[in-house]
C-alpha cells in the first residue's frame, strides 16, 4: 500500500507541476481579456455584495450573491489555511508568502471568469438554481460529454475524497488539544466518537439542502473567519514592531540575491504558488456550483462576488496564519504544517491559543464538509434528476466523512490530488473556450453601469448566445419584472 502511495503521489507531483503552469497562464489570458477586471473593478465587488436576492423559481426567497459567496467561502477556507501555509513557509520559506499573493492578484480573473459562465449557463431547479461548470461545457460549448467527465470527478473528489480528508483533520486537531496520539489503538473510540458526532451534524443540514447549507454558512462562516482575523490581529499587535522586518524577510525571500544563487528561488515561487492556487481553489472549477445558485440581475455581480472571494481567503486569512508563523520562530524542531502553526500560538499567546486554533480547524474543516458536499450535489442533478440517486449520494458523502474520522487517508488523499489536476485542466479548457462570452457580458455590464443604470441582464443583450435557461425569457413573466422594478426603484 505504501509503494502505491508513493507512486500515486509522485505522479500527482508531476502532474501537478503542469497544471500549475496551466492555471498560471490562463489567469494571464484571462486577465488581459477581461482588462484587469479583479483590480480594476474592486470597487464593484463591494457593491454587489449587499445585493438583495430576487425571487426563486419556488415562489420562496432566492439565495443572494453573499450566501451564495458564503457557500464557496465554506469550502475554499479549510484546513489548507491553516496547515498548507505553514508548509509553504517551511518548505519555500518566507518569501513563499509573497507568490500567494500574487498567484490570488492573477487567479481572481479565472474566479470572476468561471463564476459569471456559471451564472449564465444555470438552469432552474425544484429548489432554485443550480449550474456550474458542467453546465456551462454542455450549454455553452455543446460538449455534454465533457460536462459529464466534469461532473463525475468533481462528485467523487470534493463529495466524497476531500470530505474524508477534512473530518480527518479535525480528528487530529482534536488529538492535539487533548495531547492523545489519536493513530494509537486505545483512541479507536475517539475517532469512532468524533466521526458519529460529525455524521449527525453534516446529516442535519445536507438533507435539508442549498437553503440550510447556505443558512448555515451565512452564519459560521463570517464568525469563522472574524475570529480567527481577530487572533492573527492580537498576535500582530503584540509584535508590532517586528512586523517591518516580516514584511523584508517576505519580500527578500522572494526575489533574494541569497535564493537566486542557490537556486531555491523557483522552489520558493512553487511553494507560493501550489499553496496559493490550492487555497483559493481559482480556475479550478469548484465555485461556480455555489455562485450559480444566487438570484440576481446580473451574471457579472456573481463574477465580482466570487472574484473578491480568492481575495478574502488569501490575501486576508492565509496572511494571518503566514503573520502568525513569521511572528514566532518557524523552526519548531521540524514541525510543519498545523503543527506548527499552533506552537506558533502557543509561543505568542499560551497554551489557551492551541485549544482556541482547535475550534477554529473543526469550524474550518466542518464548513468545508458542507461546501464540498454541495458541489457534489450540483452535479448529481446534472448527472440524474432522480430523487433516489441524491438520497443515496448523501448516504455515501456521510459514510466517507465517517471513515475518514476513523481511517489512515494517505493514498485517497494522494489520489484526491491527481483527480483534482484532471478537474482542473477540463474546467480550464472550457474557460478558454468561452472567454469571449465572459468578455461580452462584462461588457454588456459595464455598459449599463455607465448609463447610471443598475444592470439587468436578458438574452437578447449579447447577441448570438444560447443554452441560457434562466435567462432567456422562457421563466416567469413576472421574474423579469422584479428586476426591471427593482433597477426603476433604484434609478429614482
Amino acid at each position: 500500500m505504501e509503494l502505491v502511495t508513493e507512486i500515486v503521489g509522485t505522479l500527482g507531483g508531476w502532474v501537478w507541476n503542469v497544471v500549475f503552469a496551466v492555471l498560471i497562464g490562463v489567469g494571464l489570458y484571462l486577465t488581459v481579456r477581461t482588462g484587469v477586471v479583479q483590480l480594476r473593478l474592486v470597487p464593484e465587488m463591494f457593491k454587489v455584495l449587499n445585493d438583495k436576492p430576487g425571487p426563486a423559481e419556488d415562489g420562496k426567497k432566492g439565495i443572494s450573491a453573499f450566501r451564495a459567496f458564503t457557500v464557496s467561502a465554506a469550502s475554499r477556507v479549510g484546513t489548507g489555511n491553516i496547515a498548507g501555509v505553514a508548509i509553504a513557509i517551511s518548505l519555500g520559506g518566507p518569501g513563499a508568502v509573497f507568490w500567494m499573493w500574487v498567484i490570488a492578484g492573477i487567479g481572481a480573473a479565472s474566479a470572476f471568469v468561471e463564476s459569471l459562465l456559471g451564472q449564465l449557463y444555470k438552469i432552474k431547479a425544484p429548489t432554485g438554481y443550480v449550474g456550474g461548470p458542467a453546465y456551462y461545457m454542455e450549454r455553452g460549448i455543446g460538449a455534454r460529454w465533457m460536462g459529464l467527465l466534469f461532473a463525475v470527478i468533481i462528485t467523487i473528489t470534493y463529495g466524497f475524497v476531500f470530505n474524508s480528508v477534512q473530518s480527518n483533520s479535525i480528528v487530529d486537531a482534536l488529538g492535539g488539544s487533548l495531547g492523545t496520539d489519536v493513530a494509537a489503538a486505545d483512541a479507536l473510540w475517539l475517532r469512532i466518537l468524533v466521526g458519529a458526532v460529525l455524521v449527525g451534524l453534516t446529516a442535519a443540514i445536507i438533507f435539508g439542502g442549498i437553503r440550510r447549507i447556505s443558512a448555515v454558512s451565512e452564519v459560521v462562516v463570517p464568525i469563522m473567519a472574524v475570529l480567527y482575523l481577530l487572533l492573527g490581529l492580537l498576535v500582530v499587535a503584540l509584535n508590532i514592531g517586528e512586523v517591518p522586518a516580516v514584511l523584508t524577510q517576505i519580500v527578500e525571500g522572494a526575489f533574494g540575491i541569497r535564493e537566486f544563487v542557490t537556486g531555491g528561488v523557483i522552489g520558493v515561487l512553487i511553494q507560493g504558488m501550489k499553496r496559493g492556487l490550492f487555497s483559493n481553489e481559482a480556475g479550478m472549477g469548484s465555485a461556480p456550483n455555489a455562485g450559480a445558485t444566487a438570484s440576481i440581475s446580473h451574471p457579472a455581480k456573481q463574477g465580482f462576488v466570487q472574484a473578491l472571494g480568492v481575495y478574502f481567503d488569501t490575501w486576508l486569512i492565509c496572511s494571518v496564519t503566514a503573520f502568525i508563523v513569521l511572528l514566532s520562530d518557524p523552526e519548531f524542531g521540524g514541525r510543519e504544517g498545523a503543527s506548527l502553526t499552533q506552537s506558533a500560538l502557543a509561543l505568542q499567546l499560551g497554551d489557551w491559543a492551541v485549544h482556541f486554533l482547535t475550534v477554529a480547524i473543526f469550524l474550518f474543516a466542518f464548513t468545508s464538509v458542507i461546501g464540498n458536499y454541495y458541489y457534489g450535489e450540483a452535479n448529481i442533478r446534472f448527472l440524474t434528476g432522480s430523487t433516489a440517486a441524491m438520497t443515496a449520494y448523501r448516504v455515501v458523502v456521510l459514510v466517507f466523512v465517517f471513515g475518514g474520522a476513523v481511517l489512515a487517508l494517505d493514498l485517497v488523499w494522494s489520489l484526491a490530488d491527481l483527480f483534482m489536476a484532471f478537474m482542473a485542466t477540463i474546467n480550464l479548457i472550457a474557460l478558454v473556450l468561452l472567454a469571449g462570452v465572459a468578455t461580452r457580458v462584462l461588457k454588456n455590464y459595464e455598459a449599463q453601469r455607465r448609463q447610471g443604470l443598475e444592470p439587468v441582464f436578458h438574452s437578447g443583450d449579447v447577441p448570438g448566445l444560447s443554452g441560457l435557461g434562466a435567462w432567456d425569457g422562457t421563466d416567469e413573466v413576472t421574474t423579469r419584472a422584479y428586476w426591471e422594478d427593482r433597477r426603476a426603484a433604484r434609478t429614482r
